[in-house]
């Protein structure tokens, strides 16, 4: 019975390959006894015999990757789910199994390419074979005459086998078991699996990136709350999806989202908000120091200009350079901030660099001319800033996070109310835990009020009788700089009614309360279609749900494919267990909308047990020749079994992410916002013919754009372009400021 369910689990391009290897082990061993004996060892039995023994290599690899891959299996399905500190031994065993499954696909993958090799060195020894007419001094008479011809087309057809078997392997992937014969459709056992594949992953890139560190971690960490959620996104694949089937739908939704939109009704920006954001902007991009924003500029010279902003080319300024904590020897990236905003050294009072992990890197520069003191907050350009963005949950915002909306006498009272009656409040966990550490570095810890004398940096500058006194504070970044600028402008209004935050496309990081009350002191600047602004946990599920609407328009998608996606992303909610209706797909008039825009596409029905599902009625009774749902025929929507297991469905938890409240509960996973005042960088269309041969950049620089105040809500979905990457770069938003206040390259510069 073990081997026969072993036997059942087997891919089909795993049995299609184990014969493939036997074959050539087996007729390498005819070709060397029995075809070509005593021929010349190194035209021909050398070569058969290296050949026949890496399949043999190979056969062995991919038995012990099988028996190491089922142990991983089974011990996903003992501990799908952490819930307790006994699960710590399940986890670790867990992830002890799974490396040894990884390694033992590694070494196969190693005899695929020790197949390769040898296949080559078999060809080339072949070919000299068959080039002397298939005769050798060595070989036995009469074994290589015409008479044996086929003999050498044997020898031909085991070279083109040899060779083309390993490339199949490749194409085919390490499996040698099916995951879905041991899995199922247990949504919590493929989150398990998907957070280990993401966890072993992300530790070896940041491995090859140097950071070995990793590696050594078996507990919980941040990789492992990263890898945990990234599981959670996949988790798609318990109801039969593809990934390719989930980017075709991605692609529809881009093909859809192309049409132009409408800003009619919108207010325009002040000017003034804009001329300051955009003369703030600089210092944002500037603390972009690594080679991450030349590359982007430069492209094949990058590496040029960045040792050039880096400064060393002239060494002998080294020690006019401010020392920043984690700076190179040269004190380079000093230099780069410096060069990049035209600034003397002594503007530059202090900085970091160099980050672990929720660390943001940081410049604090006085600007005697604008009477401002900038602290410029550094977007993500190193791999722990990507781990602080993957720490995308929610988690609880402290009364000391929202220090300068509790304790501030310049917000207004209803604000306040607002604030404290509707407790508790939510950020987004890595970005909330970079502001604190950000705090700290700036202001010291000052958990204890009445010690007043051991004051931080901002304080020994903006305090009374000091340097900067009277000077305004701002706070500026771009992307995750943005968003980290905002939570601890949030913390230092209280003591620093001057302060103002420019968010330059950063992440959605409050809730709707804490998003609406600072926006007297944050200005959220988003750039056209940009990902960043809307990159949220609720946002990536729910653009899942709105690649199976856009399936569902596309009249050559298959419709067994579509109703199979979407028991995946319309079923019941885990709490509530409600019934869910479809309308007809008529109504499905954008194929952007979503599951929060629901109102005309699904509505909650009936809690009655006996009601039954009506989704896509009309292309259910058109495929399935069925006239009413009552009809002995399958629904592939409804059936007992499937309401009675939806507790175990994944999109359960989907449906959780929808946020039922302003602030949500436990039971529901708050909505992320952008912070404060939103201003939305519009591209106008223009109907002028233009050469095709003049590309997008002169496009993009004949291009105009308005500034609109946008509500934060148009911002809660994402938004599939082909340009919704190019917008996030940095120096797109600053032009696109520029042109919108009508200022010229020449006058910038001036």
């Amino acid at each position: 019975m073990l081997i026969s369910s072993t036997v059942n689990s087997l891919r089909i391009s795993t049995i299609i390959l184990g014969f493939s290897n036997l074959s050539v082990v087996i007729v390498g061993g005819v070709l060397l006894f029995l075809v070509f004996p005593g021929c010349d060892l190194q035209r021909i039995t050398i070569p058969v015999a290296m050949v026949s023994l890496a399949a043999a290599f190979k056969i062995f690899a991919m038995l012990k990757s099988g028996i190491a891959q089922k142990a991983t299996a089974f011990s996903i399905l003992d501990s799908p789910l952490d819930s307790s500190a006994v699960d710590s031994i399940n986890r670790l065993r867990r992830r002890l199994r799974y490396r040894t499954w990884l390694w033992w696909s590694r070494f196969a993958l190693v005899m695929t390419l020790l197949q390769v090799s040898t296949a080559i060195y078999l060809v080339f020894n072949v070919a000299k074979f068959i080039s002397h007419d298939g005769t050798s001094s060595e070989c036995q008479p009469g074994t290589t005459s015409n008479d044996n011809k086929w003999k050498t087309k044997l020898l031909i057809s085991f070279v083109i086998a040899v060779f083309t078997i390993p490339l199949i392997h490749i194409f085919v992937g390490p499996a040698v078991l099916r995951w879905r014969s041991f899995y199922q459709t247990q949504d919590d056992v493929w989150k398990a699996h998907y957070q280990e594949v993401f966890d072993h992953g992300i530790r070896e890139a940041l491995c090859c990136l140097g950071r070995v560190k990793y590696m050594r971690v078996s507990k919980e960490d941040e990789v492992y709350s990263v890898a945990r959620l990234l599981g959670d996104l996949v988790a798609y694949r318990a109801s039969g999806t593809g990934h390719l089937e989930l980017l075709a739908g991605l692609a529809l939704l881009q093909r859809h989202s192309e049409s132009p939109k409408s800003h009619d009704g919108l207010v325009e920006a002040p000017r003034e908000t804009i001329q300051e954001a955009f003369a703030f902007h600089e210092f944002a991009e500037a603390a972009y120091t690594g080679p991450l924003l030349d590359f982007g500029r430069h492209t094949v010279f990058f590496p040029c200009a960045w040792l050039y902003r880096q400064g060393i080319l002239a060494p002998w300024t080294r020690n006019r350079r401010p020392s920043l904590s984690g700076d190179n020897w040269w004190r380079g990236h000093a230099a780069a901030f410096l060069k990049y905003t035209n600034l003397p050294p002594e503007a530059l009072r202090c900085g970091r660099v160099s980050q672990e992990k929720c660390e943001a890197a940081y410049f604090v520069v006085v600007l005697h001319h604008l009477r401002s003191v900038v602290i410029s907050v550094r977007g993500t350009e190193t791999p722990e800033d990507l781990i602080t963005d993957g720490l995308g949950r929610e988690c609880l915002l402290s009364r000391e996070d929202l220090d300068g909306l509790i304790n501030n006498s310049h917000i207004c009272p209803d604000v306040k109310r607002s604030v404290e009656s509707s407790f508790p409040h939510y950020g987004h966990s890595g970005i909330v835990e970079a502001a604190r550490d950000l705090y700290v570095q700036l202001e010291g810890n000052l958990a204890n009020k009445e010690s007043k004398s051991s004051s931080g940096v901002l304080s020994s500058l903006l305090g009374a009788g000091c340097e900067c006194d009277g000077y305004s504070l701002r706070i500026v970044g771009h992307s995750l700089g943005g968003a980290i600028a905002a939570l601890l402008g949030l913390r230092l209004y209280h003591q620093f009614p001057s302060l103002h935050v420019y968010a330059y496309g950063p992440l959605p990081c409050v809730d709707l309360v804490i998003a609406e009350a600072c926006s007297e002191f944050v200005t959220s600047v988003v750039h056209n279609n940009e990902f960043s602004a809307r990159l949220s946990v609720g946002s990536v599920l729910r653009l899942r749900a709105a690649a199976i609407v856009a399936l569902a328009h596309d009249s050559k998608t298959d419709t067994a494919l579509i109703f199979r996606l979407a028991r995946q992303f319309l079923f019941v909610s885990k709490n509530q267990r409600e019934r869910i209706e479809v309308a007809d797909p008529s109504e499905l008039h954008s194929a952007a909308e979503t599951v929060d825009e629901l109102d005309h596409i699904v509505y909650v029905g009936s809690n009655n047990e006996d009601q039954s599902y009506s989704l896509w009625k009309e292309s259910d009774e058109t495929n399935s020749g069925c006239d009413t749902i009552d009809d002995n025929c399958e629904n592939p929507f409804y059936d007992n079994t499937s309401v009675i297991n939806s507790l175990d469905d994944p999109i359960s938890q989907f449906l959780e992410t929808v946020p039922r409240s302003e602030n949500g509960s436990a039971g529901d996973r708050a909505e992320m916002f952008l912070p404060g005042l939103v201003i939305h960088m519009v591209p106008q269309q223009r109907h002028t013919s233009m050469p095709l041969w003049k590309g997008w950049r002169f496009q993009e620089s004949v291009r105009n754009y308005k500034a609109y105040l946008a509500n934060r809500d148009v911002f809660k979905d994402i938004v599939v372009s082909p340009n919704m990457f190019l917008d996030h770069l940095p120096w797109r938003c600053h032009n696109a400021m520029r042109k919108g206040v009508g200022i010229s390259k020449r006058q910038r510069h001036a």
